[in-house]
């Protein structure tokens, strides 16, 4: 996109999209944020723009539950693993080669709205927890490297663990925090985190502020259930969109060499 108004345009609405779908479903403005942004630009320039908001739309929610020290004891592990796992795989996400991100975020899309539609439940017995919770946290944080998405499998499990509606809302947000921070350290680190990208990235905190008031304005009028089934799907097709462009491109320059 050429032109800088539509450029500019294009980001604004990207945020208020996800900003909507975070306030009506609760979550996803990663998600949404770095699947329409990546039609646009580089995943890792995406990444950059999406550190601000997502901090912004996280750290409230995080402080704010009723049980921060007792999640943070609890996921102590998990966390520490989401942030060793970021550090490994960031350099996909800020190769030279951005089809190898935007592929693997396609399929990071499409299966993020395929478990979603499953909506298959599991529970995780409280023995297996100082174990798996390592483990879930490495997985997340090597998605999260490679893609700037942090919701699998992070979301499942967290979810299967049992606790209760608050206690769940304030572990997502943890998580979400703890993977937007180490996503943040790890770009700057590979310098593709500069003042230039920090500033837009809190340029884009009132579109997506926007969105979630609109959003959570009109949660009640939906029917909430049909409107998750329907963004899961867009979830798939945006993914699968990708997925299958990446390909395309990847193909088309071996075909050319």
């Amino acid at each position: 996109m050429s032109d800088p108004l539509a450029s500019v345009a294009f980001v604004a609405l990207a945020f208020m999209a996800a900003g909507f779908i975070k306030g009506v479903v609760g979550m996803g403005l990663a998600a949404v944020a770095m699947g329409l942004l990546s039609l646009l630009m580089a995943p890792a320039a995406a990444a950059a723009l999406l550190i601000v908001p997502s901090l912004f739309t996280n750290i409230w929610q995080l402080v704010a539950g009723p049980q921060f020290l007792a999640l943070v004891q609890r996921l102590a592990t998990m966390m520490l693993a989401i942030v060793i796992g970021t550090a490994l795989t960031i350099s996909v996400l800020t190769g030279s080669t951005s089809s190898l991100a935007s592929g693997a975020l396609g399929a990071i899309l499409a299966v993020y709205g395929a478990v979603g539609l499953a909506a298959r439940r599991f529970a995780v017995p409280a023995h297996a927890e100082p174990w798996l919770s390592p483990l879930v946290g490495l997985s997340t944080g090597l998605i999260t490297g490679a893609t700037g998405v942090f919701v699998i499998p992070a979301v499942p499990y967290l979810s299967s663990l049992g606790l209760g509606k608050e206690e769940l809302i304030q572990a997502l947000a943890l998580s979400f925090t703890i993977s937007t921070l180490a996503l943040g350290a790890a770009l700057a680190v590979s310098g593709e985190y500069r003042w230039v990208a920090a500033g837009n990235s809190l340029l884009a905190i009132v579109p997506a502020l926007l969105g979630m008031f609109i959003g959570q304005r009109v949660r009640g009028k939906l029917a909430p259930e049909a409107f998750r089934r329907w963004f899961l799907f867009g979830l798939v097709a945006l993914g699968l969109y990708m997925l299958g462009r990446a390909l395309l491109r990847s193909l088309g320059r071996n075909l050319a060499a």
